[in-house]
């Protein structure tokens, strides 16, 4: 899969709207065929700040998101309400899904 995480620092005054103004882009983005998950956190240090988590099951299918309408158009709407360029890391990962973390693996509670 290709794995996806990206931070967006959002103009002050649209931080608390960015999730309202990237709406259109995620549900498109989440209803593509590909889409493994395409997900949005605030950080709790910079409340200007957004990470997205998105994964796209192979290259083909994060070429066709790039490629998609709604991409063209994100690419349009989004950047008058950022501060700076989003900051991007992009990986090849051999898997499918999330894995578990052995180190904090919760017991069996039944």
């Amino acid at each position: 899969m290709i794995f996806i995480t990206a931070k967006f620092r959002v103009l002050p005054e649209d931080a608390d709207r960015w999730p309202e103004i990237a709406a259109d882009f995620t549900r498109d983005t989440r209803a593509e065929p590909g889409c493994l998950w395409f997900d949005w956190s605030r950080s709790i240090e910079d409340p200007a700040e957004y990470v997205l988590v998105e994964a796209f099951r192979d290259e083909e299918a994060g070429v066709a998101h790039v490629n998609s309408p709604h991409f063209r158009a994100a690419r349009r709407t989004l950047p008058p309400h950022l501060a700076e360029t989003p900051r991007i890391v992009n990986v090849n990962a051999p898997q499918e899904d999330w894995s578990l973390l052995g180190e904090m693996a919760v017991p069996d509670r039944g």
